[in-house]
C-alpha cells in the first residue's frame, strides 16, 4: 500500500478545481451543463462501483466512448481508485476489441451504447466474449432508465445509482501507470505505451503553460475549449481534456467533427481554443467559402487554435490566419511522449513548415545511424527525453529497450533542426500511413489480410490523397484459381478493421518485387506510386 508520501494522481486536477469552485462549469455537451462538483461527484461514483468489483491499483480498466461527458467521468472514476485506464478507438471491430483488452489485461470495459449508425456496445460485446480475463462490460446509456441489451451486463447507471458522491482517491505515486495508450510499429501488433501519471501531469502543465499568455484572464471569464478530435486519442485527452480541466476551463464536446456544428458551437460557446489536423482546417474554410459564413462570430473570440498530426500545408495555414484572425501554431508529439515534444510557441515567431522548438523539460536532437547528433540542417533520426517519455510499452522488454538506446526514446521519425532551433519533420517512421491525422500501420493490416482465403501475398501502403493526405492502398497478388474482385475485397476489408484504417483502393498483380532476403520491396512499389 503507498503510504502517500509521493502521491500523484491525475484524477486531482478535476478534484481541486471541485474544492474551490465546485459551481463553476466543467462540462458542456448539447445542452447538459456538468459543473466541476457534479463531474467530481459522478466520478466518485464510478470508482465506488469499480472498489465494488474488486477493481483497484494497478488494475487495467478500459474505456470505448466518443467525446460524450461519460468519457472524463468514467475516465477519472478509474483513475481515482488508482487502476489505468486503456481507452479504445470508438472505431475498433471486435478482433481489433479483442486484442486491446486481452493485451492489456483489461478486467473491466465502459462502453458507449452507440447508435444505428456507430453500433459500438454491440462491437465491444463481441470482442469482450472472446476474452475470458475481462470479467466486467458496463454500457453506458443515453437514456438513464434504458435497460442494458446484453444479458450479465449491467448499464452504468445501474452500478452507480446507490453509490456515494464521496471517495478518497488512492495516493498514486508519480511512476505509477496511469494510461495505457496503443500504437503500433511497422512490425508486429499494437504496443500499449505506459504513461505515469507524472509523464501527462507535467505535460498537462506544460501545454497549459504555452497556451496561457495567448488567453486573457483579466477579464474575469472562464475560457473554453471545444474538443472535436477523439478523447480516446492522446491529444484530444491530453492536450484539450486534462490541460483546460487543470485550468479550470470549460470543455465543449462534439462527438464527431463537422464544420457547420463546429462553427456553430465556437459562435454559440464563445469558444477560445481548438485544436485540429489539417484536414479539420481545410474543411472549415471550405465551409466558410461556400456558405458564405461571417467568420467574425467567432473570430472575436478564437485567441488560440493548434494543429497537429500531419503537417500543414502553407497556403491552408495562411488563409486560416488571414480569414479567423489567429495564429495557428504547430506542434510534435507522439502517443509515446504524452503527447507534446515541440511547439511553435508564442514568444517567439512561428516557422511555416516547421513544429517549433522542445518545450519545457523536454530535450530533443537528432542523430545518425550509430546515435551522434548531427548538425544543424542535417537530417536524423529524431530522439527524445524527458518527463513527458513513457515508462515502457506494456509487456513488451526487448521493443522497450530498443526504443530507448542509449537513454534516449527514438521516434523513427527523421527530422532536421536549423540554426535557431525550429525542428521540421522530413520523413516518418517507415511504412507507416498518415491518413487525415491518424497513424495506419501497413503490417497489422497485412497480417489480417493474408488471412482471406483468396490472397496470396499483399502489400500494403500509403498513396498521395488531396483531402486526407495519404490513403492506403492493398497491392494483392491472388492465390492461383481463385476469383476476387476490387469490390469484395475492400467489403471484406470494411468488416475486418475501423472505417479509419481499411484499403480504400486494390491493385492485383501476377507478383510484387522481392528482395534477395525475401522482403517484399516496397521502395519499388513507392517509386512506381510517386
Amino acid at each position: 500500500m503507498n503510504n502517500g508520501a509521493t502521491s500523484l494522481n491525475l484524477a486531482s486536477i478535476v478534484e481541486h478545481h471541485a474544492r474551490i469552485s465546485p459551481e463553476r462549469e466543467a462540462i458542456i455537451w448539447e445542452n447538459l451543463r456538468f459543473t466541476y462538483g457534479q463531474l467530481n461527484g459522478l466520478a466518485n461514483r464510478v470508482a465506488n462501483a469499480l472498489v465494488e468489483m474488486g477493481i483497484g491499483y494497478g488494475d487495467k480498466v478500459a474505456l470505448s466512448c466518443p467525446n460524450l461527458p461519460f468519457f472524463p467521468i468514467v475516465y477519472y472514476g478509474i483513475l481515482k481508485t488508482g487502476a489505468t485506464v486503456v481507452p479504445i478507438n470508438v472505431l475498433f471491430k471486435p478482433r481489433e476489441v479483442a486484442y486491446h483488452l486481452q493485451d492489456s489485461d483489461a478486467k473491466a470495459v465502459f462502453v458507449f451504447e452507440g447508435t444505428s449508425e456507430l453500433p459500438l456496445a454491440q462491437m465491444v460485446k463481441e470482442g469482450f466474449d472472446k476474452v475470458e480475463s475481462c470479467e466486467n462490460l458496463v454500457v453506458m446509456t443515453i437514456d438513464p432508465l434504458a435497460p442494458c441489451p446484453f444479458e450479465d451486463c449491467k448499464t452504468l447507471t445501474q452500478i452507480t445509482y446507490d453509490k456515494s458522491e464521496h471517495f478518497e482517491t488512492y495516493p498514486t505515486k508519480p511512476d505509477d501507470t496511469c494510461v495505457i495508450l496503443y500504437t503500433s510499429g511497422t512490425t508486429g501488433q499494437p504496443k500499449g505505451a505506459e504513461l505515469m501519471h507524472l509523464n501527462l501531469m507535467t505535460n498537462v502543465t506544460t501545454t497549459y503553460q504555452i497556451h496561457l499568455p495567448m488567453l486573457d484572464f483579466t477579464d474575469g471569464e472562464q475560457k473554453t475549449c471545444l474538443i472535436t478530435l477523439p478523447l480516446f486519442h492522446t491529444t484530444g485527452q491530453t492536450v484539450q481534456m486534462n490541460t483546460n480541466l487543470y485550468g479550470g476551463n470549460r470543455i465543449v464536446l462534439l462527438p464527431r467533427f463537422d464544420p457547420k456544428l463546429t462553427l456553430e458551437a465556437m459562435e454559440r460557446e464563445k469558444v477560445n481554443f481548438w485544436v485540429g489536423v489539417p484536414t479539420m482546417y481545410w474543411a472549415l474554410l471550405n465551409y466558410v467559402n461556400e456558405n458564405n459564413f461571417d467568420v467574425r462570430k467567432v473570430s472575436r473570440h478564437l485567441k488560440v487554435v493548434t494543429s497537429g498530426g500531419a503537417p500543414m500545408p502553407v497556403e491552408v495555414m495562411k488563409a486560416f490566419e488571414s480569414t479567423f484572425n489567429v495564429r495557428v501554431l504547430e506542434g510534435y508529439g507522439l502517443s509515446e511522449t504524452s503527447p507534446l515534444a515541440t511547439f511553435n510557441q508564442f514568444q517567439r515567431p512561428s516557422k511555416n513548415g516547421t513544429v517549433g522548438q522542445p518545450i519545457f523539460g523536454v530535450e530533443v536532437k537528432c542523430v545518425d545511424e550509430n546515435d551522434r547528433e548531427v548538425a544543424a540542417g542535417e537530417r536524423g533520426e529524431i530522439v527524445i527525453r524527458g518527463s513527458n517519455v513513457m515508462k515502457g510499452y506494456y509487456k513488451r522488454p526487448r521493443e522497450t529497450d530498443e526504443a530507448f538506446r542509449n537513454g534516449w526514446f527514438h521516434t523513427g521519425d527523421i527530422g532536421i533542426f536549423d540554426e535557431e532551433g525550429y525542428l521540421s519533420i522530413v520523413d516518418r517512421k517507415k511504412d507507416m500511413i498518415l491518413r487525415g491525422g491518424y497513424n495506419i500501420y501497413p503490417r497489422e493490416l497485412e497480417e489480417v489480410i493474408m488471412t482471406h482465403p483468396a490472397v496470396s501475398l499483399v502489400a500494403v501502403m500509403a498513396v498521395p490523397d488531396d483531402r486526407l493526405g495519404e490513403e492506403v492502398k492493398a497491392y494483392v497478388v491472388k492465390k492461383q484459381g481463385e476469383e476476387l474482385t476490387e469490390e469484395e475485397f475492400i467489403a471484406w476489408c470494411k468488416r475486418q478493421f475501423a472505417a479509419n484504417k481499411y484499403p480504400r483502393y486494390v491493385e492485383f498483380r501476377d507478383a510484387l518485387p522481392i528482395g534477395a532476403t525475401g522482403k517484399i520491396l516496397k521502395r519499388a512499389l513507392r517509386e512506381e506510386t510517386n
